[in-house]
Formats: structure tokens, sequence, C-alpha cells
């Protein structure tokens, strides 16, 4: 009998309308080994007007690509202040009757899965989960209110931070099993004084690690598929250096700018950086490098998800930038480096990491807090390497991305299933 897997993502909707992401991609695996997950996310997507129709009722529920999705109803938002948080309680609120009506129709669940962002999901999967007699796994893709702190939301002895460590506290408690994304979770538990040697309330037994990876089969896909015509990414003759992301204040893409003066000041006309991405500094920051004459860099704006493993498969060095906080001593698991090993291409990291993938597996150079003209060496660097050097890197970074195939994750998780 195939055992019936909940997984609650608030955020997931956009797995559903890309076809792609953590859970998605989970679940797609998990159908093919006999397993039947489903996933509930909010009816609203992040950053976006867009949001699923109920047509008034609790939930919807629909699949994409044989992966079923329930969709709860939630409020429209926009920004991060009161609305998301009201938003947050509705999802939260709205579960516990959309569960019940949703087992009436499919049956009750065997394991609840419930993922963070926000703690609200997870203390609703323990509950849920409680009422049915079943494990929860919580899964922390995000430490809160450790990120909120880190990056100065809240302070870190007041009132609503302490609330919100007692909550986590508690929560890590009650969860049958705690998935972390980043690889240093049992370290920031025993930071904390929370595991059983410290005279805490947790496990550590209990405790396991599933990073973020990267679907190799949809990346290769996409790269054959979804073909930019751009004459700077087509380009042989140039060094290309690649940036994506988001162009905003915590994205520091100013840092890249720099770099790339600092090489246009050399004389290098070789190399060039190719940003992809918007964000409410792009404009700002295109108009500096019109006022420093700064030739050798681009901002290509937005382009969709499905076209950035092309966009990497030209690349010669990806640029991983990360803004320094206390939160990195506990490892990385953002996508985006799981892309960048996925295209083959070395990574140039300003940034140390705990368990530090790049740094451990040679797949690049890591500089901690390098300054623009350290990193700038580097790329020159790059770009002078012999081919059985710079091949060296690029085949370290692929077999790395082996390693965080989704199939290769899915196998680990159905172990702590």
């Amino acid at each position: 009998m195939k055992k019936n897997i909940w997984i609650f993502n608030h955020y997931a909707t956009k797995m559903y309308k890309d076809q792609a992401g953590r859970h998605y991609w989970f679940c797609e695996n998990l159908i093919k080994d006999g397993f039947n997950p489903t996933i509930f996310c909010a009816t609203t997507i992040h950053n976006s007007a867009e949001t699923i129709s109920t047509n008034d009722h609790k939930f919807i529920s629909d699949k994409t690509n044989e992966v079923p999705f329930v969709f709860v109803q939630t409020p429209k938002y926009k920004g991060n202040g009161k609305q998301r948080i009201k938003n947050m309680v509705a999802f939260y609120k709205n579960l516990f009757p959309v569960a019940k009506e949703y087992s009436k129709q499919h049956g009750t669940p065997d394991i609840i899965l419930a993922s963070s962002v926000h703690p609200l999901t997870m203390v609703a999967g323990i509950k849920i989960a409680k009422k049915y007699r079943v494990p929860c796994i919580c899964e922390v893709r995000d430490l809160w209110p450790e990120t909120l702190v880190a990056y100065d939301s809240i302070k870190k002895n007041s009132l609503p931070s302490k609330l919100l460590y007692l909550g986590e506290k508690w929560i890590y408690k009650k969860a049958d099993k705690i998935i972390f994304t980043m690889e240093g979770g049992i370290d920031y538990i025993k930071n904390k004084k929370w595991d059983l040697d410290s005279g805490g309330p947790i496990d550590l037994n209990k405790v396991f690690h599933v990073n973020n990876g990267v679907d190799l089969k949809t990346f290769k896909e996409n790269k054959e598929r979804n073909i930019i015509n751009d004459d700077d990414l087509n380009c042989k003759e140039t060094f290309k250096v690649i940036y994506t992301g988001s162009i905003g204040k915590a994205n520091n893409v100013k840092k890249i700018v720099n770099i790339a003066k600092v090489i246009s000041d050399t004389g290098n006309n070789k190399i060039r950086f190719l940003i992809y991405g918007d964000g409410i500094q792009k404009e700002e920051l295109e108009t500096y490098c019109d006022k420093k004459n700064l030739r050798n860099i681009k901002f290509k704006g937005f382009v969709e998800k499905n076209k950035i493993p092309y966009i990497l498969s030209k690349s010669n060095l990806n640029i991983f930038h990360f803004e320094q906080n206390s939160l990195k001593k506990y490892g990385a698991s953002l996508n985006k480096m799981f892309e960048y090993f996925a295209s083959g291409k070395p990574i140039l990291s300003d940034c140390e990491f705990g368990y530090d993938l790049i740094k451990k597996h040679k797949s690049g150079i890591v500089v901690d807090n390098g300054s623009a003209e350290q990193l700038a060496n580097e790329i020159i660097r790059f770009s002078n390497m012999t081919k059985s050097e710079y091949d060296l890197y690029c085949n370290n970074a692929y077999n790395l991305a082996k390693e965080y195939d989704f199939r290769m994750l899915t196998t680990h998780l159905e172990k702590i299933l």
C-alpha cells in the first residue's frame, strides 16, 4: 500500500507554476518510488500579484505532471509587513479545516513533512500529525528568528525574538524528526544548548541534513530547449563572468560593478561581466556604469528561470556573492549555487560558509569577504589559467552537481521517511 505523504509548504505555489523546485522534484521521485505525496500550499504567490482562485472554497486541488497540489485559501498581500503576517496566520489556521476535508476525500496521511520558511507551518504540521497519530518531520529551510536577528529585522533580546526562540525550541522538541537544509543544523542546536548533552530537550539522533540541489534532467532539457540569441552571451572571444539573481541592497551587486571597474582600469578587454536579474538597484547601477564609462559589464534584465541553464552553460566563471553575516557558519543551501555546479563551470565566491562545498570539492575559489581588488585578481587568474587546470575545476563542479541531483536527495529523504 502506498504511503500518503503530506507536504506542507506555504510558498510551494510557485513550484506549481514553474513545475520545478525542491518539493516538486521530491514528489516526482517519490511517486516513481511508490509513494503518494501531496503538496499543500497557499493560493498566493510570494512577490507576485498572481493568485490561484478557489472560487470561495476553503481549498482547491490540482495536478501538474502527476504531482498533486492543494491550494489553501489565503488573503493577498504585498511586501513584508502586516499583510504578509496575516497571510501566514491565515495559512496556518486554514490548514486545519482543509486537512480535515481533504482527508475525508483522499484518506489520512501516513507521514507529514512540514517545511518552513516561517515556523507556523511546522506548528500546524505537528498539531495535525498528532490528530491523525502519525509522525511529523519538520524541515528547516530558514532559521527563524535567527535570520531576522542576523539581518537586524528584530533585536536579539527583544520580546518578539524571545517568543520566537521559545517557539522554535518547542518545534524541535515536538518534531519526530528534523531536517535542516543547511549542514550545520546540529551545530545551531548545540550553540543554543538545546541538545540533551547540554541539558536541553532535543535528541540530536533525530536531526538530519538534506540540502537543496538541482534536477539535472530538467537542467539539461532547459539548456537544450531555451536557447538565447545574444551576441554578448555567445561570444567565444571573451571570458564571461556571470551573475544571476536579484539586484537589491541585500545582494550588493555594486561590489560586482566595483570588480568590473578594477579590471577595466587594468586595460583588460577580454573579460566581460553579464548580470541577469532585476531589482530596485538595477537602474542606479546602470547609471553608475554609464558615468564611469564601464563597457565590460552589462545588465541583461530579468529572464525566466528555464533560461538560466543555457545562460550558465555559456559562462566561463560564475560569481557567487553573499552578504557577510552570522548565519554563514551553519552552511549554505542556496538554489543558485547548485545551478552553478550543474553548469560545469567554476565558481568564484566571496563568502566562505561553514562546510563550504566550493572549497571542499575544489569546484572554484573562495575569497572570504574579499575586496574588489582581490576578486578581480582571481578572475584575471582564471581567464589566464591553463586548460588542464581550468577543466579540473569544471569537472569538480559538475561531479558535485551529481551528488546533489534530486534523484540522490530523494533517496536520502526516503531513508528518513
